[in-house]
């Protein structure tokens, strides 16, 4: 089994869309994978992050904003993926054998519903190339997953 946490800043957005796509993705590709979000500082879980994941879906609507305290064995994870700069250059230290990914996705909050489904589909191309690389055996390259957000970056970004 395999142990992911996403991390945000707030984990209000970002990081609760990728951890509920990673959910989604690794029971679809039949992966065993334990898989969790977290925020350098604890909030609430956005409503348009909710209503755009139901759309596809993916509930959260039982999710809560949590950070590395609120999350069991914290320090014991295969990769922790950044999904913002403030948390990137926040993140704690984990030890040597865990992967580190750094994605830097556009915060939708404050905009409108079709921008939250651009975020959401976004952040769904970064984590099915995630996946995808781990259905096959290998850690994604920190290449492959900047070329999935580049290719999913609407152009009114």
């Amino acid at each position: 089994m395999v142990r992911i946490l996403v991390m945000c800043t707030h984990n209000s957005a970002r990081s609760q869309m990728a951890e509920g796509w990673l959910r989604k993705l690794a029971r679809e590709a039949g992966l065993e994978a334990d898989i969790w979000s977290a925020g350098t500082e604890k909030t609430l879980v956005k409503p348009p992050a909710i209503q755009v994941m139901e759309e596809i879906g993916v509930d959260l609507k039982t999710h809560s904003s949590k950070t590395l305290d609120d999350i069991p064995y914290p320090d014991n994870f295969d990769a922790v993926l950044t999904v913002c700069d403030s948390a990137n250059d926040a993140c704690p230290y984990f030890p040597a054998q865990t992967r580190r990914y750094h994605v830097s996705l556009p915060d939708p909050s404050g905009h409108d519903l079709e921008r939250w489904r651009q975020s959401r589909d976004q952040i769904g191309r970064v984590m099915n190339v995630f996946v995808n690389h781990l259905w096959v055996g290998l850690w994604p390259t920190p290449e492959a997953l900047e070329q999935a957000r580049e290719r999913a970056r609407p152009s009114i970004w």
